[in-house]
């Protein structure tokens, strides 16, 4: 018989099996399963109270705590849609946002109080903003207080509509306008399941929430850490000796980075001093990984790394360059530069990488093509934006604007975004290529590599690159670094070379857009 698919499965199976098991940690304060699943309910019940109706949509602007997890479950519940808001956002685009949404209520960690005042008056659709760690300005309720007024009530799955819409994201906006991406009930339930299959030994799995839940890589994991049991530790801000303490005091198994989150991680002086032996595998996504810093994960912690790939658009995670049985490894370097690659499919999607005319390209790890995928857990379209939902789901696939290779074993290794190929004089010059080779310099700590304009060749690669700070490299030191690894034409005409970081998104991605223009706006 058919039951609805939604992720409120999940909660129901943690409170049923593991219910006496530690669920979410966050600081000092601990809940078992069955605690959690009744503030997640309790969460439901008062919002529907207050007045929420089904498709109302209820903002979060806070860190990772367990109050935010608690949405996850407790907004859905009500029959209303999630949004997490990224807390790096300027007030500008946070009001964007919230009024583009409708969102009725903002929940906030206390903190962020100064910054909801700002908010407030420039979104009249927001009737009322409740604060998880006492009542601050200008909250109208309390969290607590507020979640205590519900009522620890299931939910009837068989009246959930499976395709409607649960969560809403808006994606970084690092080339354009932030765009609201919705995801269904049935997409987060199947999300849920495709990931599973890269998880080890749940059984004893403690997992550390590093990235934020209002980012991709983040909150894809709650729904499947919740439906089998997984201990789950709040880290609030990602400060590594935090982060380390947490993993010797919690005997943590399983974490996810970003390769920046990963460098901190290994340039921390703090490292050797706590017990990192119970860790068992660390996910990277979110940007490209390089060969060296899987290496380099792998041997400071002596664990599994891999890197892993996938868009708000997709639910999020695609693919996971986990061990596949039928490629065998001739060195641990060979090994090292396949866990770095995008990797190849969960289960329940299908990627293509497709020329023009959604052609697939050959199989030959150098035909470069366009991703792009159909499945379980491809959004259900941009919140508002039908025109643009219809560019981006072409034939029933959505098209992703990432450039990839892909070889006969079924591995897809990114090499560029659409717009971000480097046209030198003919030749399309990848500038994912040459951000690694340059990152495998020991000096290097960030880079990212743009097209700048060119008399002769009409563009040619600008590198800029951020310098580690006990570290000096010159240009011709890189330039001689790079000839072993790239072919000449490859090789940047130019180094900017710097101490100060690189400008990013509220999601940690370089503005590449903003440091391309900067180079073209006097043309």
């Amino acid at each position: 018989m058919p039951v609805p698919l939604t992720p409120l499965r999940c909660l129901h199976r943690a409170i049923d099996l593991f219910g006496d098991s530690v669920g979410v940690v966050d600081g000092d304060r601990v809940f078992s399963y069955a605690e959690f699943g009744e503030r997640c309910q309790r969460l439901a019940s008062a919002l529907q109270q207050w007045g929420i109706q089904p498709g109302d949509r209820v903002a979060y602007l806070s860190f990772n705590t367990h109050q935010l997890l608690e949405g996850y479950f407790g907004v859905i519940q009500a029959r209303a849609i999630i949004l997490p808001l990224n807390v790096r956002l300027a007030v500008a685009e946070l009001v964007h946002i919230l009024n583009h949404s409708g969102s009725r209520v903002l929940i906030f960690q206390s903190e962020f109080g100064p910054l909801v005042e700002q908010i407030l008056p420039q979104c009249p659709g927001l009737e009322a903003c409740i604060a998880t760690e006492g009542k601050v300005a200008p909250a109208t309720f309390e969290y607590e207080e507020f979640i205590a007024a519900g009522r620890p009530e299931r939910a009837d799955i068989t009246q959930i509509d499976e395709n409607a819409v649960a969560e809403l994201f808006y994606t970084s906006g690092s080339t354009g306008t932030p765009k609201g991406v919705m995801l269904t009930h049935r997409n987060l339930y199947l999300h849920s399941l495709s990931l599973y299959t890269v998880y080890q030994r749940v059984e004893d799995m403690v997992v550390l929430h590093t990235i934020p839940l209002f980012h991709a890589n983040g909150w894809g994991h709650p729904q499947t850490a919740t439906y089998f049991g997984v201990k789950q530790v709040m880290v609030r801000r990602f400060v590594p000796a935090t982060v380390f303490e947490l993993i010797e005091r919690h005997r943590a198994t399983d974490m996810y980075l970003v390769p920046a989150m990963a460098q901190m991680l290994l340039q921390a002086p703090e490292r050797t001093q706590y017990d990192l032996s119970s860790m068992r595998r660390i996910m990277i996504g979110g940007a490209a990984a390089s060969p060296e810093l899987i290496e380099a994960v792998e041997k400071a912690f002596g664990c599994e790394c891999y890197a892993g790939y996938g868009l708000t658009e997709t639910g999020p995670i695609l693919t996971a360059a986990i061990p596949k049985r039928d490629v065998v490894h001739g060195s641990d370097q060979e090994r090292y530069r396949r866990q770095a690659m995008t990797g190849w499919p969960l289960i329940g999607n299908e990627i293509r990488v497709v020329d023009e005319q959604m052609r697939d390209v050959p199989r030959d790890g150098k035909t470069i093509g366009e991703i792009v995928v159909r499945g379980d857990h491809v959004m259900a379209g941009y919140y508002n934006a039908p025109e643009l939902t219809a560019e981006t789901i072409v034939d029933g696939w959505l098209k992703t604007g990432d450039m990839a290779v892909w070889d006969r074993y079924g591995y897809i290794q990114i090499v560029d975004r659409k717009k971000e190929i480097i046209i030198s004089g003919g030749e399309n010059i990848a500038s994912l290529e040459i951000e690694q080779a340059i990152l495998a310099h020991p000096a290097v700590l960030e880079c990212a590599v743009v097209a700048a304009p060119d008399e002769r060749w009409g563009e040619v690669p600008y590198a800029y690159v951020v310098r580690k700070p006990e570290r000096e490299v010159t240009a011709e030191e890189l330039r001689e670094f790079l000839s072993g690894r790239l072919a000449k034409f490859k090789i940047p005409k130019f180094f900017d070379i710097r101490l100060e970081p690189l400008p990013k998104t509220g999601t940690g991605k370089i503005r590449k857009l903003e440091l391309r223009q900067a180079l073209w706006q006097n043309r």
